[in-house]
């Protein structure tokens, strides 16, 4: 089976909302089950079929989780040393040639990204070119509205 990178952040935050599903949302459904079964003929019972589909929703997602971490390779980019090439997790600062207007990306993993907080996932366009690249590169990015040219100003390994 193919491993997912992800980094030590990214894994942390999966990992504590696996334990929040399990250990508050599933108790909680499990009562709210347990609440409604009280009020007596379970066919017309909106109450009911609520929590169950709460709880159905619910362990879906904790299956999903576990499968997602079951295949995940954390990468900590904090132990590279840092050699200014692009790899995944470094912060790539970008000066964007024609404006000249300054970027700052994280490169993370798909579940991880996040572009208002500048988290771009590996297989984005952007991070593809990035990639293997070093500081001073020049770098052109094939977007929608044309080729967007780049210049690596710095790579942090944080």
């Amino acid at each position: 089976m193919q491993k997912h990178p992800m980094t030590v952040e990214g894994a942390e935050k999966l990992r504590q909302e696996l334990n929040q599903l399990k250990t508050v949302e599933r108790p909680r459904i499990i009562d709210a089950i347990a609440t409604a079964r009280e009020h007596g003929d379970l066919k017309e019972n909106a109450e009911y079929h609520a929590a169950r589909e709460q709880q159905s929703f619910n362990e879906g997602r904790i299956q999903e989780l576990e499968g997602k971490l079951s295949n995940v390779q954390i990468i900590d980019v904090t132990k590279l040393p840092n050699t200014g090439k692009v790899v995944f997790g470094t912060t790539v600062h970008l000066l964007h040639i024609e404006t000249e207007q300054e970027t700052i990306y994280k490169i993370v993993g798909e579940d991880e990204a996040d572009l208002k907080h500048n988290r771009i996932s590996y297989s984005s366009p952007i991070a593809r070119a990035l990639i293997g690249k070093q500081i001073d590169d020049e770098v052109e990015v094939s977007t929608p509205g044309g080729i967007v040219e780049y210049e690596i100003v710095n790579v942090e390994y944080i």
